[in-house]
C-alpha cells in the first residue's frame, strides 16, 4: 500500500507521495507514474509529485508529467507540494524546496499558496513559426520550463488542440519541446489563457508556469502591468507579481488556491 494525497491547484490535479523514508518501491518510476496518472483505469492526474529529504531546505521534490517524463518545475504542482508539506508538518507556513529549476520559496496561508519562482530566461518576442504553411507570430520564455505565448482575439474559438501540438513539437523547440499558451488581454491587469501542456499532451484546466509566462510576455509587450490576474480554463484566477528590469524580470511570484481532494492508499492493482 502506498499512502498518497490527491490535490488540485486551480484545476491542475496531482498525486503526492511522501517518500522521505525512501520506502517507495515501484520498479521503473516513470512507468509507475504513467499507470497511476491514467484516468478511468487508475487514480488519474496531470502529474505526480514525490517528496524527498533535502540537506539544504525543507524538502526536495521530483515532479513527473502524466506521460512519465520528469521535468524541472510546475507552478501549480509547486503550490500543492508546499501545502502538502505544511499539512504533514514537513515544513512551516514559510518554506523552501529544491526543484530541478532551483530553490523555490513558498508561503502557505490556508488553502492559498504563493510561490516565488526562479528568475525567467530565454525571453524572445515576435518571431515567426511556420504552422501549416502559414506564418504564426509567437513569443517565448522559460519560467522553470519552456513556454510559447501566442496572442489571439477570440480565446473561445482558437484551436488549442489542433495548433497546440504543432507548436509543442515544432523543430524550433526540439528535442525537449515546449508548452503552448494562447492568450487574450482583457485589461491592464487581467488576461485569459488556455494552455496545451507538454507531458500531459492535451489542454489542461490550468498551468502555473504558463500563467506566469503569459503575464510576463504581455508585460514585456507593454499591454499589462503587475499584479496580473490570469483567468484559466477551470474558471479560477491565478495572480502573478513581478518586477520588470532592463533585460527581463525579477521577483516573480505565483499565487492561487489549492484543494485537497482526498487521501488514500494505492494498491498494486493501480499500476500493475
Amino acid at each position: 500500500m502506498i499512502e498518497f494525497f490527491k490535490m488540485s491547484g486551480s484545476g491542475n490535479d496531482f498525486i503526492l507521495i511522501d517518500n522521505r523514508d525512501n520506502s517507495l518501491s515501484v520498479g521503473n518510476v516513470n512507468e509507475f507514474v504513467k499507470k497511476v496518472c491514467e484516468r478511468k483505469t487508475s487514480v488519474g492526474a496531470d502529474g505526480l509529485i514525490i517528496i524527498e529529504n533535502s540537506d539544504k531546505v525543507d524538502f526536495r521534490w521530483r515532479f513527473f508529467n502524466a506521460d512519465g517524463s520528469e521535468v524541472e518545475m510546475c507552478g501549480n504542482g509547486g503550490r500543492c507540494a508546499a501545502r502538502f508539506a505544511n499539512i504533514l508538518g514537513i515544513a512551516k507556513e514559510t518554506l523552501s524546496f529544491e526543484t530541478g529549476a532551483g530553490i523555490i520559496d513558498a508561503e502557505v496561508k490556508g488553502n492559498m499558496v504563493k510561490l516565488r519562482l526562479t528568475e525567467p530566461y530565454d525571453l524572445k518576442t515576435d518571431y515567426d513559426l511556420n504552422i501549416e504553411d502559414s506564418p504564426y507570430i509567437v513569443n517565448s520564455i522559460n519560467t522553470g520550463v519552456p513556454h510559447v505565448v501566442h496572442f489571439v482575439d477570440d480565446l473561445d474559438v482558437c484551436d488549442v488542440r489542433g495548433h497546440g501540438p504543432l507548436i509543442r513539437y515544432h523543430e524550433a523547440y526540439q528535442p525537449e519541446g515546449t508548452n503552448v499558451n494562447f492568450v487574450r488581454v482583457i485589461d491592464r491587469n487581467t488576461i485569459r489563457i488556455r494552455t496545451y501542456e507538454r507531458g500531459v499532451e492535451d489542454e489542461t484546466l490550468a498551468c502555473g508556469t504558463g500563467a506566469v509566462a503569459s503575464a510576463l510576455i504581455s508585460s514585456w509587450k507593454g499591454r499589462i502591468e503587475s499584479p496580473v490576474d490570469v483567468q484559466v480554463r477551470s474558471g479560477e484566477t491565478l495572480t502573478i507579481y513581478f518586477e520588470k528590469t532592463d533585460n527581463g524580470f525579477e521577483k516573480v511570484y505565483l499565487e492561487g488556491g489549492t484543494s485537497v481532494v482526498y487521501q488514500g492508499q494505492l494498491w498494486e492493482e493501480a499500476w500493475k
